[in-house]
């Protein structure tokens, strides 16, 4: 992403800060909330420089103002200008051509020897059990299915548990990051312990 530093304006700036409130130690602490919160969702996004894109997001924002354009929720219209990077950075990264020495090696898929699929399955459940009885079944309900049920089936679980598709799937992402975490632990400590 090509960013001018040069091109917020001191006047943009203080229309922002103005726009955030009043008193200026307020407006400040809102920024930084709002700046604070740009770079998660950068993060989250898998951006490479989270700080430069929330900053320019911000930078677009105050220009905004400054050209007289009327918002009335600062944060809102910047999560809608970071939206609009996200996509300018998804084209910038399809644009960008890869060297062919980092290009994978194609490889086949490796054949899992029965004993190693079942040691997988055996830490899965040990896992899984020490999850409380309510994040087992949103985890084991979350992917069941496939296709068309997977689509009903979450959006009947948001419903039941109600919340919004959005936290739901977050809520599954940390679920199966930590099983992923404690089965990859399991399975080292078992490998340790084999002859």
């Amino acid at each position: 992403m090509a960013v001018d530093p040069a091109a917020l304006t001191q006047p943009a700036f203080d229309g922002l800060l103005a726009l955030l409130g009043g008193d200026r130690d307020v407006a400040a602490d809102r920024y930084l909330d709002i700046r604070r919160n740009l770079v998660r969702l950068f993060e989250w996004r898998g951006c490479m420089t989270p700080e430069e894109y929330a900053d320019e997001t911000i930078n677009r924002c105050a220009r905004k103002i400054a050209e007289g354009d009327v918002i009335r929720d600062v944060a809102t219209y910047c999560i809608g200008i970071a939206r609009k990077l996200l996509l300018e950075m998804g084209r910038d990264r399809a644009r960008q051509p890869w060297p062919l020495e980092e290009a994978p090696e194609p490889q086949a898929a490796a054949h899992e020897p029965d004993h190693d699929r079942d040691r997988h399955v055996e830490c899965l459940r040990l896992c899984l059990g020490r999850l409380s009885a309510g994040d087992r079944q949103l985890i084991l309900r979350y992917y069941q299915g496939d296709k068309r049920a997977k689509i009903n089936n979450r959006s009947g679980l948001g419903r039941a548990l109600g919340i919004s598709a959005g936290t739901l799937r977050m809520r599954a992402l940390r679920l199966r990051a930590g099983l992923q975490l404690c089965a990859g632990n399991c399975l080292q400590n078992r490998g340790a312990t084999r002859p």
